[in-house]
């Protein structure tokens, strides 16, 4: 018996970009990934510039890497891409050790991360009336 092939429903119109191996934990990463999602993708790289936390940079290269994918592989309009989803997951965690009073030794964890950037096409919204 194979396995099943898993059928993506949200590949329609939708681009990814993902980083493998970023040095931060998951911990610090999601509160700024759940920061961008939502946001039109112009939006979220101006925040993440002037955030004030080192790791943005990362986020905001894997942002752009994804719009680069949606304007040359999909012909998508960059003005209309919306960050669909942002999320991370824990990659391998690097075991050093830390020399400590009377012979013992402190363990130091060094977590690396893995993000991913789902980007789509937002629906223009249609107006009614004669409001402008």
């Amino acid at each position: 018996m194979s396995k099943k092939k898993k059928i993506n429903k949200l590949k329609e119109n939708t681009v990814r970009s993902v980083n493998n191996n970023i040095r931060s934990s998951v911990r610090k990463l999601n509160p700024i990934l759940k920061a961008i999602v939502g946001k039109k993708v112009d939006v979220a790289i101006r925040e993440l510039q002037f955030s004030a936390k080192r790791i943005t940079k990362e986020i905001r290269k894997t942002v752009s890497s994804a719009v680069a994918n949606a304007e040359n592989n999909n012909q998508y309009d960059i003005d209309k891409l919306i960050v669909k989803e942002a999320y991370c997951g824990k990659k391998i965690v690097m075991k050093r050790f830390r020399p400590r009073a009377k012979g013992r030794a402190a363990p130091i964890l060094k977590p690396y991360s893995t993000i991913t950037i789902i980007l789509s096409e937002a629906k223009q919204m249609e107006s009614h009336g004669s409001k402008s």
